[in-house]
């Protein structure tokens, strides 16, 4: 197929679908705001990448009428935006068609909370799509509740790597390390995650130590760090920065549990990392985690603020080893079931094939 995408090339996630479509032989061009652009040139070179001209909020509106153009050139045989407020405000303006509209969880979430007209914009970007395509079950009842009548959405798993994260072999250690691999915003609760942490500093038996290592960049950071000092944890607390995706498995497999007390998520691909690696998994209830985790198998959900309920749950994985290796077996077999990214490619491809017939059926 040849397939126009619209989303932002810095990210990730995008640079993980495209090259994974080019991989599989398809014709990838990828459209995206000049401050978007991949400056870690993460994105196979197979895939063309055009940048836009106008940056910033003003450029999902005025960048339009030179996008039309492009794809009028290219004819695609499917357009893919990612993001239903910015890209598919886009996408929209363009008029393009066959579209797939796929989103991402802030945009559906948090977006339209911002007040009616946010609302609005999102609820015309949904409907002017042919379909929607949702990494999980619980975002695709978000999409519903905004849209009613969205005529078809496509599940679409956003998984990992199952070859790169994978469980390695733990050298022994008498330290007992919780982690997480989140950006320091306000969603994802890590101030939760310290105070939990210094709740099972002081349930731990004296004599075994313990580590709280938390990967990632965000606003949060000055005042986490702050927290970590009034609590007494500068010694056995560390916020290590943002780091590579590709380091990222290593680095999951040196913790013996991940905890992740998320006040909002969407899919929850950081639970499904560990869980590919084999950690088990202390996390939030909120909707993301409550799909991609299954409770007391792959690890446990715990109410949403509340670091108690985290400790204790973390106290149990401390004390019981046959457990942590019990629920880690499970989560990676959860993993290659449901969220092996080969086979979510597959059902992306799938969900293209199906919005062009959505659409020829018209």
């Amino acid at each position: 197929m040849k397939i126009a995408f619209l989303a932002a090339a810095k990210s990730i996630h995008t640079a993980r679908w495209v090259n994974a479509l080019a991989q599989k032989g398809h014709t990838v061009r990828l459209y995206s705001l000049p401050d978007h652009a991949d400056t870690q040139k993460k994105i196979d070179s197979r895939v063309k990448t055009i940048p836009l001209k106008v940056p910033g909020f003003a450029g999902y509106f005025f960048n339009a009428g030179c996008l039309k153009k492009e794809l009028a050139q290219f004819r695609p045989d499917l357009v893919n935006a990612h993001y239903a407020s910015g890209y598919g405000t886009l996408a929209r303006l363009c008029g393009v068609h066959p579209l797939l509209l796929s989103v991402w969880g802030s945009d559906v979430y948090l977006f339209p909370a911002k007040g009616p007209l946010y609302r609005h914009l999102v609820r015309k970007n949904l409907a002017a799509a042919d379909a929607v395509a949702s990494t999980g079950y619980a975002m695709a009842r978000q999409v519903r509740l905004l849209l009613p009548g969205c005529r078809k959405i496509f599940i679409t798993p956003f998984g990992v790597d199952c070859s790169r994260f994978a469980p390695e072999h733990k050298a022994e250690d008498k330290c007992f390390t919780v982690g997480a691999v989140k950006a320091l915003e306000p969603p994802y609760g890590m101030d939760d995650l310290i105070r939990a942490f210094a709740l099972l500093r002081e349930k731990m038996p004296e004599g075994r130590p313990v580590k709280l290592e938390i990967y990632g960049e965000g606003s949060l950071r000055g005042s986490l760090q702050a927290l970590i000092g009034s609590l007494g944890l500068e010694k056995c607390a560390f916020l290590r920065g943002a780091v590579p995706n590709t380091e990222v498995p290593s680095i999951l497999n040196r913790m013996d549990a991940v905890c992740l007390p998320s006040i909002e998520e969407s899919f929850g691909v950081s639970a499904v990392e560990a869980m590919a690696c084999g950690v088990p998994v202390v996390a939030s209830d909120a909707d993301g985690f409550r799909e991609t985790m299954e409770d007391g198998v792959t690890g446990f959900l715990v109410p949403r603020h509340d670091p108690q309920a985290a400790a204790e749950k973390l106290l149990e994985l401390a004390q019981h080893p046959e457990l942590r290796e019990s629920l880690g077996k499970s989560g990676r077999k959860r993993v290659l079931e449901l969220y092996d990214f080969q086979k979510n490619v597959e059902s992306m491809e799938q969900a293209y094939r199906e919005t062009i017939r959505i659409f020829k059926g018209k």
